[in-house]
């Protein structure tokens, strides 16, 4: 697990920010109190920042008392006062100040009220020395005796008293990581120490709870009993066992539903442009004599490809990742996690990888990129590499049109969208049960490893930020996938036009691959011309359908459908049925991940290996069940 890093620059200083770990103690019953304990006692920060809520104050006074005990060099800000306001909580920042004996900020981080205030407090901390005086927390009198007798044989070997008095406190809870960390980071020889081996830390950890206890009641006044009641009701509907998971499925049929309806008519709007602009290029290098297989390997490969990819991607990302971001905003995505926090952690994994998932299904590199919010380096890796077993939106139009070409048709006409719907959610459904069965397995074989602790703290629910919100999207996902699907999709959209256009004997290089596949391929229940679209594919999913349509009727680029009545007929004809449908579909669910999200991988991971087992494992199962399927058919059909 590691720390985050920052910077700023305020009033011609520099400033580097460390962003540990979240926590609410730094009693190390975790990996993320052992890595910010650590940090702020034996790092030595010139000044640690701790930001509090104002809507539970109480809960968090307990990690500031504990900081303070190993540092005087605090300020806290205290965030949310918004929301604290909207339910009638009341703060004395100047009451709270003078308990704790250190600057208090009040803040709402959302609107950017307080941070130039925090900036300020920081600058006067940091560069005139500004003094602080916290108040000592006193403990029985057989602790003090202890603590006093370890304080005054360490006291030499620390930078100064305060740190001195922490350090002997917490050698009197026995915690065994943290005396190793000790060891590891001072000249302090817990030999030479002649500990007992009896615990305090429940006292101890008595005695800050009712510090903190004490402050709250004397500086945070509830003007209203029922300040959390409409969180309470909306977390009795989105986390009941009843209706939680229900309500989620409901939720995300509703966003692909809105995200593929809604993405038809800019990706024909974009499709129409693009194409306008192809046309322009064409005439423009006509005119200046370019040799025509240039013109052609520029406008109907590289052009054409890349278009296609924008075309068809863009539309949807843009829609999907910003109503993604309001339900973020609006404080449903934690309940998401914690819903589905006890099926990640029963497959070994972490619960926040529900997060990294839902994200998946807009674009598995942006997943990838989420698996971030994961600090267990064990479970982050067991996110990355099993993120590709959810479909993203380049695969759902294939899909789709697979599913109402070849399973919804005998569907009566009214009730075929509503089948195909059934049929999708169904699939989705069952590639989350394969992330979790592979999530187990990985866990309980290559990344074995001690399950971290999860606190997940349900934020209140807040009317979303929209234009924040489509900003974020936009710079934050949208452009940062697109780029790299673009720079990958050009020199793509070369090879493609070359393997089509360059002949050996009578036929076309890409004839003679998809002939090669053939053999291999309907082991599997599909043929050379669907596996080589699928490897042609890997710049994108969006083009796997296009090559195949190019490879079936033989076109020298890429080529759109007219109609699902087209393309069954053209698949029909070159022998297609339902259970070459089914292997395909299987196949788009399970394969190796696009060299966007291979690219965000071994970025992520900084690992050959890792990107190949992430490549490998989703191909891996998506051609056993192909397997499977092909070969029940031909015993049963």
């Amino acid at each position: 697990m590691s720390n985050a890093f920052g910077c700023m620059r305020y009033k011609n200083i520099n400033y580097t920010l460390v962003d540990l770990p979240g926590t609410y103690s730094l009693l190390s019953s975790s990996k993320e109190e052992s890595v910010a304990r650590d940090y702020i006692c034996f790092e030595h920060p010139e000044l640690v920042v701790v930001v509090i809520d104002a809507t539970c104050i109480e809960r968090n006074l307990n990690l500031v008392l504990q900081i303070l005990e190993i540092t005087d060099r605090v300020i806290v800000c205290v965030n949310l006062m918004d929301e604290a306001i909207k339910k009638g909580i009341s703060v004395d920042i100047k009451g709270l100040s003078l308990r704790l004996g250190v600057p208090v900020i009040k803040s709402s981080a959302r609107s950017g009220e307080g941070m130039n205030e925090l900036r300020e407090m920081i600058y006067k901390m940091t560069f005139y020395e500004k003094k602080t005086y916290p108040e000592k927390i006193e403990y029985s009198k057989e602790i003090e005796n202890k603590a006093n007798e370890i304080f005054q044989k360490i006291k030499d070997k620390c930078r100064n008293e305060r740190e001195a008095r922490f350090i002997s406190l917490r050698l009197l809870e026995n915690d065994t990581e943290f005396n190793r960390s000790l060891e590891e980071r001072t000249e302090i020889k817990l030999e030479e120490l002649k500990l007992h081996n009896k615990s305090h830390r429940d006292e101890i950890a008595r005695n800050i709870v009712k510090k903190a206890e004490d402050i709250f009641l004397s500086t945070v006044v509830f003007n209203r009993q029922d300040y959390n009641k409409r969180d309470r009701r909306l977390d009795k509907l989105f986390t009941s066992k009843l209706t939680g998971i229900p309500i989620m499925l409901l939720m995300l049929g509703v966003i692909f539903w809105i995200t593929i309806v809604g993405a038809n008519y800019p990706s024909k709007w974009l499709s129409a442009l693009f194409n306008s602009i192809n046309d322009w290029i064409k005439n423009a290098l006509e005119y200046i004599n370019s040799p025509p297989f240039l013109t052609s390997i520029i406008c109907d490969g590289m052009f054409k490809t890349t278009a296609w990819v924008v075309s068809v991607m863009l539309p949807p990302m843009a829609i999907f990742f910003p109503v993604f971001t309001i339900l973020e905003d609006f404080g449903y995505l934690p309940r998401v996690a914690f819903n589905l926090d006890k099926y990640f952690k029963k497959a070994g994994a972490h619960g926040k990888q529900s997060l990294c998932m839902c994200m998946g299904f807009g674009c598995n590199a942006c997943g990838v990129t989420g698996c971030r919010i994961i600090d267990s380096p064990r479970e982050r890796l067991i996110a990355i590499l099993t993120n590709s077993f959810v479909p993203c939106n380049g695969r759902f139009p294939t899909l789709i049109a697979l599913i109402s070409i070849f399973l919804a048709a005998p569907i009566m006409l009214p009730f075929q969208s509503l089948f195909s719907s059934l049929i999708l959610l169904g699939l989705i459904v069952f590639s989350v049960i394969t992330t979790m069965v592979i999530s187990k397995a990985l866990s309980v074989t290559l990344l074995k490893g001690e399950k971290s602790s999860f606190v997940l703290e349900l934020p209140p629910y807040r009317v979303p930020q929209i234009g924040k919100v489509i900003v974020r999207s936009v710079m934050d996902r949208i452009l940062f996938v697109l780029w790299r699907a673009v720079v990958v999709a050009l020199p793509a959209g070369m090879i493609i036009w070359l393997l089509a256009n360059i002949s050996i004997g009578d036929a076309s290089l890409l004839k003679h691959f998809t002939s090669s596949l053939d053999g291999f391929a309907r082991f599997f229940g599909m043929d050379g011309v669907i596996l080589a679209a699928f490897i042609l594919g890997f710049p994108a999913n969006e083009i796997v359908v296009p090559i195949m349509i190019m490879a079936y009727t033989a076109n020298s680029s890429l080529t759109e459908y007219g109609s699902l009545f087209e393309l069954q007929t053209l698949f029909t004809a070159n022998g297609w049925d339902v259970v070459t449908a089914i292997c395909v579909i299987i196949f788009i669910l399970f394969h190796f991940p696009c060299s966007t999200t291979c690219i965000t991988i071994y970025k992520e991971t900084k690992s050959i290996k890792w990107t190949a087992l992430a490549f490998i494992l989703p191909t891996a199962i998506g051609l056993l069940l192909c397997m499977f399927i092909s070969s029940a058919a031909r015993v049963f059909i």
